[in-house]
């Protein structure tokens, strides 16, 4: 295994990894985000219409493309970043870059309206969820009055304002005022890739590092809000917090605290405690998101009507607990061991790899904070856990999102 880093002409830093006996190559080329959107839904519209037709390939051509050459190729929006990625076999990496390079240099962004119409009807889809429609008022409450909380019901609202040379104008920022960060994942030489690389990627325009006007956001009062909605069986109930992100103080024992609480399955506090003994939950769990600005601590759970004010008190015993009692020894290093264990399963293939270098590169932490993470974690001890859930884990200044039966 070779890995290696180049700055490109155009400033783009290139990471290239070399992994032996694998026969499909991976590209990952991202673009930080550095202004919010003016209108929620710009940038997913834009991210979508990126494989949706260029100046020399309409639409079901382009599809044609890929697809004759078992290129597996999408174009993803994520808060803080763009991603155009692809995978194929080793053999058409020329074709694959190319083709991206068709893509990113000449979009025409004709299917517009169409696009529009399509995201509109699996926003309604989506939105039939009552799970998707609680996390989502939670999302949009949470990051209230912030870029971050463009959630879909804000898209839904704000789609039919949007133009196209909203989109248009958007993608030019993005592609002229970015910082940019490819990274190659496969088993070509660099003698062999380079070449291509200089003919395509190289040509776009400089990488810069702007300022990145997304504000810190601030959650500084509680805030509840109760969705009614006719014909549910069951209740839904989001809890949160807004807590560090990523590479800052307490990121590893939030990792872990997550873990502990309700994102290893059936071995997890919540699982055990109000499903398994209460009898509480169809579904319980716990997560924690992490944007460049800062992270969120979610907890949920799927329950009877009759028992939201008695999940609700499960949910505060669960929280004291983790407050005023130390982990032991024993649950945290299984907590640090399925952390690992699920890094080598994200880790496993060439373009999950790509994929996480070229997030950790474009968030500024190093394409190899997966590593740097890893040692982070290990020395999370009882007595940091303790402290970190005190400090985040407040009676103030939590969101409550919950949607039920019609009454």
């Amino acid at each position: 295994m070779t890995e290696k880093i180049f700055t490109l002409d155009n400033n783009i830093q290139f990471v290239y990894k070399n992994n032996e006996n694998t026969p499909r190559t991976a590209l990952c080329l991202n673009f930080s985000i550095n202004k919010p959107e003016i209108k929620p839904g710009i940038y997913t519209l834009m991210a979508r219409l990126l494989t949706q037709g260029t100046k020399n390939y309409d639409s079901e051509q382009l599809a044609n493309e890929f697809e004759k050459f078992a290129i597996d190729f999408s174009c993803e929006f994520f808060p803080d970043y763009l991603r155009v990625k692809f995978l194929c076999l080793n053999e058409d990496f020329a074709r694959a870059i190319e083709l991206m390079y068709e893509v990113l240099e000449n979009s025409t962004f004709e299917e517009y309206e169409k696009e529009k119409v399509k995201l509109a009807g699996e926003i309604q889809a989506e939105l039939d969820s009552p799970k998707f429609t609680v996390m989502d008022n939670y999302a949009k409450t949470i990051f209230e009055n912030h870029y971050y909380g463009h959630s879909v019901t804000k898209i839904r609202d704000a789609l039919e304002s949007i133009t196209k040379n909203d989109v248009i104008d958007a993608f030019n920022n993005i592609i002229n005022n970015s910082k940019k960060v490819l990274v190659f994942v496969g088993d070509l030489s660099e003698e062999n890739i380079l070449p291509l690389i200089r003919n395509t990627i190289e040509k776009l325009p400089k990488s810069v590092e702007n300022e990145v006007e997304i504000t810190t956001p601030v959650l500084d009062r509680t805030k509840n809000t109760t969705l009614q909605k006719a014909d549910l069986n069951q209740a839904h109930i989001a809890k949160g917090w807004l807590v560090p992100t990523y590479n800052q103080e307490n990121y590893a024992e939030l990792v872990l605290l997550n873990i502990i609480l309700g994102a290893c399955g059936l071995s997890s506090r919540l699982f055990l405690e109000l499903r398994d003994k209460k009898g509480l939950a169809y579904v319980v769990r716990s997560s924690y998101e992490r944007f460049n600005k800062a992270g969120n601590f979610m907890i949920y759970i799927a329950t009877e009507p009759n028992n939201i004010d008695i999940s609700l008190k499960g949910f505060d015993e669960e929280i004291q607990k983790i407050k005023s009692i130390p982990v032991s020894e024993e649950e945290l290093n299984d907590a640090k061991n399925n952390f690992f264990g699920k890094c080598a399963f994200v880790e496993e293939t060439n373009l999950q790899q790509a994929c996480l270098m070229a997030k950790y590169a474009i968030l500024g932490l190093g394409h190899d904070f997966s590593k740097k993470a890893k040692e982070i974690i290990s020395k999370a001890t009882p007595e940091t856990i303790l402290a970190c859930a005190k400090k985040y884990f407040t009676d103030d200044n939590f969101v409550l999102s919950v949607i039920k039966p019609q009454d």
